[in-house]
């Protein structure tokens, strides 16, 4: 019987850019299991940049991470014991948890799902949270329209690879921002990008952005706001669309950030600016994700993952996120 297991909690939090000190490692009791239960091994554990938000004391969208309790967010695993109807050991299930190697949970707070024909990164991906927060953010809030020219900040992130293979896949003109060359590549001929940059490389993104889009930009899918921003926004077609899906670029500073000051050029060109979060459209996950299943057969949709093995690795590969580590979504195999 498992009676115990390990954990990760946030001991304080970070001042500007997070380091491993914030977290620690720890060993703490299992409840038992009450009716309608579940016992569950984590096999893989998402880490996400929201989660830096939520390490702050205030709260935004959602609440902020209490101290020295254990850290929570989206994993897969398997059911080990099962108190709940209709649940069996060995099946493969997803939902918001603790970082734990095992936890305890109401099975009303998990999904089933099929590992048979759909690898199980996927569940944590394209068919996860990333997946459909670039669907939604793509299609509710930017409506792309063939030919059109879309920008993509953060574009070989977990939510910005999809997106603009979204917007490729509506005949869209596609253009990356990214932080490497090894990405630049990716972006360009695994992802079919149309175009892509390496901003680190530049002194100045405004004439790189120009000649990748020398028409102008009608659709800027924002993941990480900053210098990169105010450049994209020089070059903004009139009625453009910007959508506001992270600020990955700020999250780390002490400071308010003091930019420049956009809403003439908004105002002159008509823009909509539109941030979101994925749960307003909770009542389209089922549709989304079976459009997103057939891209996904049919090859038109990639979801590239990096994944880190091993249980005290999670605190690294979430630091990673914000060195720029990964292409795609970053998972923690366990």
């Amino acid at each position: 019987m498992i009676n115990k297991t390990r954990a990760i909690i946030l001991r304080k939090r970070p001042k500007g850019l997070p380091t491993s000190e914030i977290f620690k490692i720890i060993t703490e009791p299992l409840p038992n299991l009450q009716k309608g239960e579940l016992l569950i091994k984590s096999r893989y554990i998402s880490v996400d940049p929201y989660m830096r938000n939520r390490m702050n004391p205030g709260a935004s969208y959602i609440a902020p991470y209490v101290l020295n309790k254990v850290i929570t967010g989206n994993l897969l695993g398997e059911v080990i014991e099962s108190k709940a109807p209709g649940y069996n050991p060995g099946e493969s299930v997803v939902g918001a948890l603790g970082w734990r190697e095992y936890n305890t949970a109401p099975a009303k707070q998990i999904t089933r799902i099929d590992v048979d024909k759909i690898p199980e990164s996927a569940y944590l991906s394209t068919l996860g949270l990333t997946g459909l927060t670039a669907y939604f953010g793509m299609l509710e809030i930017a409506r792309p329209k063939a030919s059109e020219v879309v920008v993509i900040s953060g574009a070989a992130g977990a939510v910005g690879s999809i997106a603009g293979q979204i917007a490729r896949i509506k005949g869209c003109r596609v253009v990356g921002i990214t932080g490497s060359d090894q990405k630049v590549l990716c972006l360009k001929e695994e992802l079919h990008f149309d175009e892509a940059i390496n901003y680190k490389k530049q002194g100045n993104l405004r004439k790189p952005l120009k000649e990748a889009c020398p028409e102008g930009i009608d659709i800027y899918f924002d993941n990480v706001g900053g210098k990169i921003s105010d450049s994209v926004m020089c070059l903004l077609n009139n009625h453009s669309r910007i959508v506001l899906c992270g600020q990955i670029a700020l999250y780390n500073l002490s400071r308010i950030d003091r930019g420049p000051r956009m809403g003439p050029q908004l105002l002159i060109h008509r823009t909509r600016m539109q941030g979101f979060n994925v749960y307003d459209y909770c009542s389209g996950f089922s549709k989304a994700k079976a459009e997103i299943s057939g891209w996904l057969f049919d090859g038109q949709l990639k979801g590239p993952v990096n994944i880190i093995c091993g249980f005290e690795n999670i605190p690294e590969a979430f630091l990673g996120l914000f060195r720029g580590d990964n292409i795609g979504k970053q998972l923690v195999k366990l």
